[in-house]
């Protein structure tokens, strides 16, 4: 049971969550505010205000998930990651499984 981990702008991270949450590719999406330093062309930079998204969703759905969020994700190059749970409590995986379509 893959949860996605991605970093998007803060003014577009609740639409996205909204978004992945309305057409069933996560049954949760948690938003968390953060701030990134990243090189980018050769200069270091830090970003505006960010959030992480932590998408949970199902082996079945990722690749969905994670083509939708490159076609609505307002940067150029998204950090869109995998983590692989195998370790998950059972009553949670299958709340997982049947909010995800």
């Amino acid at each position: 049971m893959p949860t996605a981990y991605v970093t998007a702008p803060r003014a577009a991270a609740e639409d996205l969550a909204s978004f992945l949450v309305d057409e069933r590719l996560a049954a949760c999406v948690n938003v968390v505010d953060c701030r990134s330093t990243y090189r980018w062309d050769g200069d270091v930079h830090e970003a505006e205000p960010e959030a992480i998204l932590l998408a949970k969703t199902t082996a079945e759905r990722y690749p969905d998930l994670k083509a939708a969020l490159e076609a609505e994700h307002p940067n150029d190059v998204p950090c869109i990651e995998r983590f692989d749970e195998a370790d998950v409590l059972d009553s949670f995986a299958g709340w997982i499984d049947s909010e995800v379509a």
